[in-house]
């Protein structure tokens, strides 16, 4: 797949830039995808909720009434879970929602989840940049010359200092900026739209072992 490099003006530089077919023209394993972000949130996942049961709510045991002759149920505590503050059966209680994939189905979920971008025409690349300063009307002006303002935007550095830009886009509801070596199946998913930095084009390559 070739792309023409743009500058931050939005303009062709006249260069052109391979994406690997390896990388951006495999067929999408929707599975693969389904459970790299499924792991993503799940390993995000606090897990500290918790209710308290029977045995840890405070209050008297003694028996409430009469065992027969009430014309009602047995009620034997006041902490039962069918009272109002009592006990909670089988509520929640702190775990961990983490789980392990191997190697491979998460490189290959990443593969897929940049077919999907590339296969609905939604990646672009533009020429290393830097801004003086962190500047959100900077970030701004970028999205609108690169016509990308339509939705959420995924823009990948590469593994370089740049910390400007990073800034720049911190105060940017629908703009995620982040390095290449931190890309992930979901942050890809999330995003309309994929712009790339030539120097993250080559780090792509690195991590998928393709150099």
């Amino acid at each position: 797949m070739e792309l023409s490099v743009l500058n931050i003006a939005g303009q062709e530089t006249g260069r052109k830039i391979v994406l690997d077919d390896a990388i951006f023209g495999i067929q999408p394993n929707e599975h693969a995808i389904y459970l790299d972000v499924k792991q993503f949130l799940a390993n995000n996942r606090q897990g500290t909720h918790k209710s308290k049961q029977r045995n840890e709510i405070s209050g008297s045991t003694k028996k409430l009434k009469k065992q027969k002759g009430t014309g009602g149920a047995r009620a034997g505590s006041i902490k039962n879970p069918e009272f109002r503050g009592g006990g909670r059966i089988f509520g929640p209680v702190p775990r961990d929602y983490s789980f392990k994939l191997n190697k491979k189905l998460k490189k290959l979920a990443r593969k897929s989840a940049l077919a999907v971008k590339a296969s609905a025409n939604a990646v672009k690349v533009v020429e290393d940049f830097t801004f003086e300063a962190p500047k959100t009307k900077q970030m701004v002006a970028l999205m609108n010359n690169l016509q990308v303002n339509n939705g959420r935007l995924l823009l990948v550095l590469g593994n370089g200092v740049n910390e400007n830009v990073l800034l720049s886009a911190r105060n940017l509801q629908n703009v995620e900026v982040m390095r290449v070596s931190d890309i992930a199946t979901y942050n890809v998913m999330k995003a309309k739209n994929l712009v790339l930095v030539e120097s993250s084009v080559e780090g792509l390559n690195e991590m998928f072992n393709l150099n």
